[in-house]
C-alpha cells in the first residue's frame, strides 16, 4: 500500500487545485450582509445567597431556606422546577484554626420570566430578611430559532444587494458559489437591571419595597454572512 501513497496524494492535490482554479476563474461577485434583531429576555436568573453571617448568626441556613421557600410560594413560583442549589460553603477551616463558630452559606439560582417578577421576588425576599440577591444572567429562550431566521434573512439580503449591483451592468446573477457564516452570535446581557437591584441593602427591613415596573435592556442578536455569486 505504501508505494501507491505518493500517487494518491498527487492525484488528490491535482484535483483540489483544479477545482480551486475552476472556481476562481469564473466571473463572480462577492457581497456580505448583516441581519439583526433586539429581543426582550424571557429567562432571568437570580442569584440568592443565604448566609448565616448576614443575620449575625441569629438564623441558621436551614431557617433561611424555609423562609426562602415560603416567600417564593407566596409569589406562586415553582420552587421544585425553577429553584436550584448552586453552591454550599462554610468557614470550617477558620473554625479549626481560631475556634470560631462554623458559619454556613448556600447560593441558590432562581429562574423567573420577566423583569416585573424579578423585582417582586427581590422586594419580598428583602422584606423577609434575605437581601443578598442579584441578577446572575438573562437569556432568550428562542435564541437558536432566532439565529437561524437571521441567517436566512442575511443570505436573502446578499442576493438583493448582488442583484442591485449587477443591474447597471446588464448581467445576470448566477448561483451561489460560496457561502460563509462569518459570525453569528447573541450579545448575551450580563449584569443588573436598573431600578430593581437590591444587593447589599438592609437585611432587616420591615417595609415592603415596591419594584419598579420596567423591562430589561434588550438582547441584540446578529448574523453575518458572505456569499460569492457567479455572474452569467
Amino acid at each position: 500500500m505504501k508505494k501507491y501513497l505518493p500517487m494518491f496524494l498527487l492525484f488528490t492535490s491535482f484535483s483540489l487545485c483544479f477545482a480551486q482554479k475552476n472556481y476562481v476563474d469564473q466571473p463572480q461577485l462577492e457581497t456580505s450582509a448583516v441581519a439583526d434583531s433586539l429581543v426582550i429576555p424571557d429567562r432571568i436568573y437570580l442569584s440568592i445567597q443565604l448566609n448565616e453571617a448576614d443575620s449575625k448568626n441569629k438564623k441558621s441556613v436551614e431557617e433561611l431556606e424555609r423562609t426562602l421557600e415560603a416567600t417564593l410560594k407566596t409569589l406562586n413560583l415553582d420552587t421544585e422546577k425553577d429553584l436550584s442549589l448552586l453552591d454550599l460553603t462554610s468557614n470550617f477551616k477558620n473554625y479549626l484554626l481560631k475556634g470560631q463558630n462554623v458559619l454556613k452559606s448556600k447560593v441558590y439560582t432562581l429562574l423567573v420570566r420577566d423583569a416585573v417578577s424579578a423585582g417582586k421576588v427581590m422586594a419580598e425576599l428583602e422584606n423577609a430578611g434575605i437581601s443578598n440577591v442579584g441578577i446572575e444572567r438573562v437569556e432568550y429562550s428562542k435564541a437558536e430559532e432566532l439565529i437561524a431566521s437571521l441567517k436566512s434573512k442575511a443570505v436573502q439580503k446578499t442576493r438583493r444587494n448582488a442583484e442591485q449591483l449587477v443591474r447597471p451592468l446588464n448581467q445576470k446573477l448566477g448561483k451561489a458559489l460560496y457561502i460563509l457564516d462569518a459570525n453569528s452570535f447573541s450579545g448575551a446581557l450580563q449584569g443588573k437591571a436598573s431600578g430593581i437591584q437590591l444587593r447589599g441593602t438592609n437585611a432587616y427591613a420591615t417595609k415592603t419595597i415596591e419594584p419598579i415596573f420596567t423591562e430589561f435592556q434588550k438582547i441584540k442578536f446578529e448574523s453575518h454572512v458572505k456569499v460569492i455569486y457567479a455572474l452569467d
